[in-house]
């Protein structure tokens, strides 16, 4: 940011009260700030003719982001966007009266008749309220990570994680997000199929206009991955430009074969298997593309059991340049 602009202020070691009242500051300078009851509220950040509608929680950015800014700032200030910042204290999954009646105001007003594209965005709970509040945008895209449906028990009985959440309501408006993002132009769900809660909500979004993503081995920390990657700000942009297949998907999730994580859960996936060949061929690919020092280990084990004596040759490859191991074992893995 410029010197002298609006978001150069200081927003790290604040509580939700303090960080909120400065974005106050931010948003009456540069569109609208709207408080929300004491948990929620809204920054409003007009710049192009395509709107970001991001939900967040004042956790989640700050375990993130190291500026303590709004997640979706970054992806809105380098295309040029606009962008409407919703934010709860904590996981609310966005479940206020006062949030409720912003959005009725907003469509009222033909807030979001003003822009060209609109695309709404959330990971979690944030992506569950992404998918339910789309609904005030119709014909907007809906990117959401791993969200769930809803919470009501006669639902979702099955999803433990948060019963303390059971007692809020999601009955009422803007209540099942798989019915409220019907009114989408497409919806982009993106989760973790080998986290069987996530895909169970995932699977309650089956609907004619929303593409389900599969990442496995990528975690229940979806967001932060995507981010450690450097590939969710490439999918929003795709996403808002009508771009978003699955082939250009696989495409961006290419660079989970140097994602740490993923490599490591890969493994773990495998030797639990006993897949040995393929723990074989793993350990080639990753060796010959970065230092690894698991994996180089595990490849000399495993060079060991086959009564290779490793003498006259690298079992380790020749380093980042070396060619790949043979086959792709993302492929032979997920079979």
């Amino acid at each position: 940011m410029p010197e002298g602009h609006p978001w150069n202020v200081e927003l790290t070691g604040l509580d939700y009260p303090t960080w909120r009242s400065r974005l106050e500051t931010v948003g009456e300078a540069l569109g609208f700030f709207e408080p929300l009851g004491s948990k929620h509220h809204a920054l409003f950040h007009e710049e192009g003719d395509t709107l970001l509608v991001s939900f967040e929680s004042f956790a989640g950015i700050g375990a993130l982001s190291e500026s303590c800014r709004p997640l979706g700032l970054e992806v809105a200030e380098t295309n040029g966007w606009s962008l409407l910042s919703v934010v709860s204290k904590n996981d609310t999954w966005f479940r206020a009266e006062e949030v409720y009646a912003f959005f009725d105001q907003l469509t009222d007003d033909g807030f979001f008749d003003d822009f060209d594209r609109v695309l709404f965005y959330g990971a979690g709970p944030c992506g569950y309220a992404a998918a339910a509040y789309s609904v005030a945008a119709p014909g907007a895209v809906v990117v959401a990570l791993q969200p769930q449906a809803t919470l009501d028990p006669r639902v979702t009985e099955w999803d433990e994680r948060f019963t303390e959440q059971r007692r809020m309501t999601f009955t009422d408006r803007y209540g099942y997000a798989p019915d409220m993002i019907e009114g989408a132009e497409r919806g982009h769900v993106i989760y973790d199929s080998r986290e069987p809660l996530d895909a169970m909500h995932a699977a309650l979004f089956h609907r004619p206009n929303v593409m389900r993503h599969r990442v496995p081995f990528l975690g229940t920390t979806l967001q932060a991955a995507l981010i450690e990657m450097e590939v969710l700000d490439e999918i929003l942009t795709a996403a808002a430009e009508g771009d978003l297949t699955r082939l250009s998907f696989a495409r961006f999730l290419r660079a989970r074969r140097d994602y740490g994580p993923y490599l490591r859960r890969l493994l773990a996936r495998l030797e639990m298997d006993q897949r040995l060949e393929l723990v074989r061929i793993l350990c080639e690919f990753v060796t010959a593309r970065k230092t690894a020092p698991r994996f180089r280990r595990r490849l000399r084990a495993l060079r060991r059991i086959e009564g290779e004596s490793g003498e006259g040759e690298d079992p380790e490859g020749s380093g980042p340049g070396a060619p790949a191991g043979p086959g792709d074992p993302e492929v032979a893995a997920a079979r």
